[in-house]
């Protein structure tokens, strides 16, 4: 139900509590409430090798983000957990989640968290509350209303759950509720923009379960009113399609459309895409080219236990670069369907891990439409076939992992086995996004800006010099991936801690 890249490259995975027992027992034979399984693990992408991991509180259809550290905090959940915060500290290998009672100043229940420029993380909505808050706490902590999360509730079918929200680079956040989106300024609690209705009115938030994104940043080095910032929405259920799944086992057809706007326009609109095919319950994971991977869901129904059919076994790249028309691009069909309560995360190889689905009350294998999914399984981008191994950037620097400022010039150094073509040389930077429910929390790439030509210094070996970001706005301090990509071709990520 929820994952987490950390930047040791070990994956944090995790269900709900109460399903009941699952198929991972608990290390040196714990129990809890006669429950002796596990229901959160960590993977290590790398060794392909797994431990549970001990979760007490009910963290069912939580949220989280990571800290400049790369701790991650993960917070609120139902009943017992509505209101814990819990923290895994990454780079330890017998460390386990921490939990932390009454964090929370209200109950939360299907929320949203955002990394900030300031350390903190900001914890957005949830079921009836309207209102938001920051971790960590400090003694004079408290909740700041938002009406603008009442207003786009839906009392019936609550289509603001999960709202999409993203750190804009002057610093404010841009949030996307139902089908409207607004710029908020959270230090002042005041709306700052209002944008137009996403055209056609329908819904795209939980749980007509659309996805969303935000577009990989260009010219970082500017002021933030000179860098344009773009988002991209895609898939959901049109309006009624939850209620009458729920009610009247009636599954509608799912959104085949996407809608893209340019917010920091002086006039934006949204421009309506039309996708290969229908999709509720997908996720869009930014691939380190800056392409977006289209992957998982259904082509009829809503989010929410048994209300999907028709799953979707063909996953999409869109190209954001191509012409209007030319962007979607098939890829090779899955065989095992994704739908409700499954995930999908980059790894710094740039393969995208896919795990769960689970569309039932409990574990459910047998006699039913779609089965409780255990396993996970990786999507290699076009760009990993073996016909692009001569053009495969390999990062060479030794020197470059580790702690680096804002505002400075580095250089990386980088091998190519075949010809290159300098101009089509680009470095990326990639936050590890929290991922539940369709949405990937403060997921956010940045081409960062060339300093130079691209210099040779041997055979096949050359150099780049980057210029990090110019303000925590444009990136919030934590731990990225650096790609070097060549020809749409990345290479493997590096880790770095932007501070």
């Amino acid at each position: 139900m929820h994952m987490q890249l950390l930047n040791d490259d070990r994956v944090i995975i995790y269900d709900r509590t109460d399903f009941g027992p699952s198929n991972l027992t608990l290390a040196n034979g714990k129990c809890f409430k006669k429950d002796c399984t596990a229901h959160s693990a960590i993977y290590n992408s790398i060794s392909n090798t797994f431990r549970p991991l001990t979760v007490l509180t009910n963290n069912w259809c939580s949220s989280g983000a990571t800290l400049p550290n790369g701790t991650l905090v993960q917070s609120g959940g139902y009943r017992d957990g509505e209101r814990v915060v819990r923290t895994f500290q990454p780079s330890c290998k017998t460390c386990d989640w921490v939990e932390i009672p009454k964090q929370l100043l209200q109950s939360r229940w299907y929320a949203t968290n955002h990394a900030l420029p300031d350390g903190r993380m900001i914890i957005v909505g949830g079921t009836k509350a309207f209102n938001y808050e920051f971790y960590p706490k400090t003694p004079s902590s408290k909740l700041f209303t938002m009406p603008f999360l009442k207003d786009t509730t839906d009392p019936k079918a609550e289509n603001n759950l999960y709202p999409f929200v993203f750190l804009h680079v002057d610093g404010n956040l841009f949030i996307f509720a139902n089908n409207r989106a607004i710029l908020f300024d959270y230090t002042k609690n005041e709306v700052v923009r209002t944008y137009p209705t996403i055209p056609g009115g329908d819904p795209r938030s939980y749980p007509s379960t659309g996805s969303a994104v935000l577009l990989p940043i260009k010219n970082i080095e500017m002021g933030s009113d000179k860098i344009e910032a773009e988002v991209l929405i895609c898939g959901g259920a049109p309006a009624g399609s939850y209620l009458k799944a729920l009610n009247s086992h009636k599954f509608l057809p799912a959104l085949n459309t996407c809608a893209r706007m340019r917010y920091t326009d002086p006039n934006p609109t949204w421009t309506i895409e039309t996708m290969p095919m229908a999709r509720v319950m997908s996720d869009m994971v930014v691939l380190p080219n800056g392409d977006v991977l289209i992957i998982n869901g259904a082509g009829k129904g809503s989010a929410g236990w048994e209300l999907g059919r028709e799953p979707v076994l063909t996953p999409m790249i869109y190209h954001p670069n191509e012409a209007p028309g030319s962007r979607f691009e098939l890829q090779n069909p899955a065989t095992i369907p994704r739908m409700y309560h499954s995930c999908a995360i980059l790894l710094r190889d740039g393969r995208v891990l896919v795990g769960g689905s689970n569309p039932h009350a409990y574990y459910n294998f047998t006699n039913v439409l779609f089965p409780t999914e255990l396993s996970l399984e990786t999507f290699s981008p076009p760009y990993l076939d073996s016909s692009k191994t001569r053009l495969r950037p390999v990062i060479t620097t030794k020197n470059i992992g580790g702690k680096i400022k804002y505002k400075k010039n580095f250089t990386i150094k980088f091998s190519v086995k075949g010809l290159i073509k300098p101009d089509s040389i680009k470095v990326t930077m990639l936050r590890p996004p929290f991922n539940t429910h369709s949405f990937s929390m403060s997921q956010r790439m940045l081409v960062l800006t060339k300093k130079g030509p691209i210099m040779p210094i041997g055979l096949g070996q050359y150099k780049v010099k980057i210029v990090t970001p110019r303000s925590t706005n444009i990136a919030p301090p934590g731990f990225y991936m650096i790609f070097v990509v060549h020809q749409n071709i990345p290479s493997k990520g590096i880790w770095v801690q932007l501070t």
